[in-house]
Order: structure tokens, then C-alpha cells, then sequence
């Protein structure tokens, strides 16, 4: 059963599970360690918030290095983010065609499927939903807010990567990273019924209260994902603003925090945060 838990790389800390498979190494970045000044403060790998690219740069550097990748910064595939459900596919780290992917990525693009080595792939998040797909040979990394969720982009991006790698969904682990929990996830009422309506009366908390979690959970239960082949993170990115960033916390200003695979890469050097600081973001299994 994968898990997710908490490691130290240098200044650096990451969720992960240093036991999967497949010859990938991925990893959901936290705030700290980076070079960033307030409100962006520290590890900032967003380049569209309006803090200084040079910081950035830094910042995507460590975050790289953490992951045993920081040699292939010139090789990152970096979506413009645009909440809508369009997948890029890298099959291959030829210049030609991975300048075409990256392409294609900046020119907006949610999730991302990769089977090329030594390729890595960012998305970034401020309490929107990050989700890496790892498969033996491949990964794909999603970005899935509400309008994500609603388009069921996970799914979209499950198909893809198991036609691309010659797998089925039953063989696919997923890793649902930090994003806002119901708790902190108030929306409009047409919005709630609309959730309600599409996925079940399960997602929705209280009145109004939007739970992201359960719909992605009932999608990848859908696209044939087993429950028990699912990680979760526990904590909301908006009640935990000392280890994530939230736009919906901070006011709308804030930095980005990661997503980040690479088909290689290195877990070398990681250091376990502790049994009590791993319980906080463990993978488990829900009922969906």
C-alpha cells in the first residue's frame, strides 16, 4: 500500500514514499527551505505570483536537487496552469520532442504523462488538489482544482498514462497530495448541489462545504484505481500555512508549493522528519 511521509533534503522538505516502484522518484514540496522573501517566503517554485524569477529559479534549483534531478533543470516541463483538463504526453527526451512537449505545456495544460527518463515535471499549488500518478516506466502529474475535479482530469489523466505505458489502472498508485479540506472549503450553494449532483451527497460537508478529497477519491474508484492503492494527505493546506501555501488563507497573495516526478532521479540523502512528524500526512485508505 503506498504511503506518504515526511523527509528532510537538505533544507528542503518533502512528502513522499521512498518505497515505490517503477524507477520513479516524486515528491510534494513543502514552504520552507528556499530562498523567497514574504509573501512568497521560502520555497517558492511558482513564477506566475509575482515574486522575482531569479528567487524562483533557486528555489525550482533546490527543489530539483532534492529529488536527485537538480542536472536536469534545463529538461523541466513546467505547465501554465489554466484549470482545465488538457493532458501533454512525453514520450521521449529527444530535443526536438521534448521542445515540443514543453511547447505545448506552456501554452496551457493541467496535467502532465511521462515515460521519457530523466524528464522532470513541476506543477505547482497554493489549495488546489496535486495528484502524481506512478506506474512501472512512467508517471503523470495533475493539477485538479474544482474545475479539475468537475472534469474529472485525474481520470483523463489515468487513461493516458496507462495507454502510454502498456499498464491498467489496477497497476496504477496514486498520490493525492496537500490541498484545502472540507473543514476550510466553503463554496456557493450552486456549487455544492452541483458536486452533490455529480458525485454524491458525500462530497459536500455541512451546507457548503466542498470536499475535494472524496471526489477525487470516487473518480480514481471509477477510472479502476483500487481505494487501497491510494495515499492521502491528512492536512489542509489553508489550517497549515507554517508548512504550505494557500490562496485562499493568505489573502489571495502567496507562493506555490510542488509537484514534482522524474523517471530516475534520487532519494539518496533523504532523512525521515520522525515518527510523529510522518503521522501527520500518511497514506490511507478510505472509504470511497
Amino acid at each position: 500500500m503506498p504511503s506518504l511521509e515526511r523527509y528532510q533534503a537538505g533544507e528542503v522538505t518533502l512528502l513522499s514514499d521512498a518505497r515505490v516502484a517503477g524507477g520513479v522518484t516524486f515528491a510534494f514540496t513543502e514552504r520552507t527551505g528556499g530562498v523567497s522573501e514574504a509573501p512568497y517566503a521560502s520555497l517558492n517554485l511558482g513564477d506566475a505570483c509575482g515574486d522575482d524569477l531569479a528567487r524562483v529559479a533557486e528555489n525550482r534549483r533546490r527543489a530539483l536537487a532534492a529529488i536527485g534531478a537538480a542536472h536536469l533543470a534545463e529538461r523541466l516541463v513546467n505547465p501554465r496552469q489554466v484549470h482545465g483538463d488538457e493532458v501533454v504526453r512525453v514520450a521521449s527526451s529527444d530535443p526536438a520532442s521534448l521542445r515540443a512537449a514543453v511547447d505545448r505545456a506552456r501554452a496551457g495544460a493541467d496535467a502532465v504523462v511521462c515515460t521519457a527518463p530523466d524528464v522532470p515535471v513541476l506543477l505547482c499549488f497554493a489549495d488546489c488538489v496535486p495528484v502524481i500518478l506512478v506506474c512501472d516506466g512512467g508517471f503523470a502529474v495533475v493539477h485538479s482544482g474544482w474545475r479539475g475535479t468537475a472534469a474529472r482530469i485525474v481520470a483523463k489523466a489515468a487513461r493516458a498514462l496507462c495507454e502510454q505505458a502498456g499498464t491498467t489502472p489496477e497497476r496504477l498508485s496514486a498520490y493525492v497530495g496537500p490541498h484545502v479540506l472540507a473543514p476550510d472549503y466553503e463554496v456557493s450553494a450552486e456549487l455544492a448541489a452541483r458536486f452533490a449532483g455529480e458525485f454524491g451527497p458525500s462530497v459536500v460537508a455541512g451546507e457548503r462545504n466542498l470536499d475535494l478529497s472524496a471526489a477525487l477519491g470516487a473518480t480514481l474508484l471509477q477510472a479502476g484505481v483500487p481505494a487501497g492503492s491510494v495515499a492521502w494527505c491528512a492536512d489542509s493546506t489553508a489550517s497549515a500555512t507554517g508548512r504550505f501555501f494557500s490562496y485562499r488563507a493568505e489573502g489571495g497573495v502567496c507562493g506555490r508549493h510542488g509537484a514534482l516526478a522524474v523517471l530516475g532521479g534520487s532519494s539518496a540523502g533523504w532523512v525521515p522528519r520522525g515518527e510523529g512528524d510522518a503521522d501527520a500526512c500518511r497514506g490511507e485508505e478510505r472509504a470511497l
